[in-house]
């Protein structure tokens, strides 16, 4: 690579799902990390895309700083750091800088990034995804397709109207660094314009928080403005969240050639999705009734 001046030391990384990303040392002992991947449009993943927010986010103090990118290669500058667990995400100590993380990438973001960006609607990635594993004889989720295309439909128009905010779309606790002094936001994968519902949701889902949990997620970003709509908007995009990443990991178990668990994967959030699901129903049940 033509960044690189002399020999370097090249580690792999583990935990990509849909990159490889190596630790690579130069001779004056800076440490860069890199990850190799292409276009996947199947998943919405466009390398445009990632890099604009990338460079927009460490413009506006997020994320590390973009040093190198070409087709398929994007090299950026390692920090020292502690990977965040979903045990830590749901550690009341770090709610407050975790939300403040979160807004600011959805409002400063936009004054940062240029060019042409994509936006993250989630209910249209399910349906590419329902669509895509329809035509595959081999799906682990064959038998659950109609169901579940069915349950996004109901889902969608339990949303309702959205604010659009410039979202990062991917709260997996690994995504989370903590230099021990602050926290960072990495991996822009899967960046565009949403509402900031999804990443709240997203934040939740991905890390099992619980009712109270989510109460306090909703709060710390909403203050006491949180209305029973925005909650059950809130309820709607969780279930969504779980059901993109259920369909994401079918498709992955088909196609993807990484070294991951995509079938387990698969099962967990198929297993979670119907357990907020069922709550989700419940919810509106008792929504009914007090409204009868």
């Amino acid at each position: 690579m033509p960044y690189w001046q002399g020999a370097v030391d090249i580690a792999p990384l583990a935990g990509g799902m849909t990159n490889r990303n190596y630790l690579v040392s130069n001779a004056n002992a800076e440490k860069f990390v890199v990850r190799i991947g292409q276009d996947l449009p199947e998943h919405g993943v466009m390398r445009f895309n990632e890099l604009a927010a990338a460079r927009a986010a460490f413009a506006a103090g997020i994320s590390p700083e973009v040093v190198f990118a070409s087709q398929g290669v994007l090299v950026c500058r390692y920090i020292e750091s502690h990977t965040l667990t979903p045990e830590d995400i749901r550690n009341p100590h770090y709610l407050p800088a975790i939300i403040d993380l979160m807004k600011r990438c959805h409002r400063d973001i936009p004054r940062y990034i240029r060019g042409p960006v994509l936006a993250f609607w989630v209910f249209q990635v399910i349906r590419n995804y329902v669509s895509s594993l329809s035509g595959a004889a081999n799906s682990m989720l064959t038998t659950e397709l109609a169901r579940l295309a069915a349950m996004a439909e109901q889902l969608e128009q339990a949303v309702g109207p959205i604010q659009l905010v410039f979202g990062h779309n991917d709260f997996l606790a690994a995504n989370f660094l903590d230099d021990g002094k602050r926290l960072w936001l990495i991996d822009w994968d899967y960046a565009g314009f949403n509402s900031p519902l999804f990443d709240l949701a997203n934040l939740s889902s991905n890390n099992a928080f619980n009712s109270e949990q989510d109460q306090a997620l909703l709060h710390h970003y909403f203050g006491d403005q949180v209305t029973e709509s925005c909650s059950r908007s809130f309820a709607a995009m969780k279930c969504a969240s779980l059901l993109r990443e259920t369909l994401w990991g079918a498709y992955s178990a088909q196609h993807s050639t990484i070294d991951f668990d995509y079938q387990a994967y698969t099962l967990d959030y198929l297993t979670r999705l119907d357990d907020v699901w069922n709550q989700f129903q419940s919810r509106k049940i008792l929504g009914s009734m007090s409204h009868g």
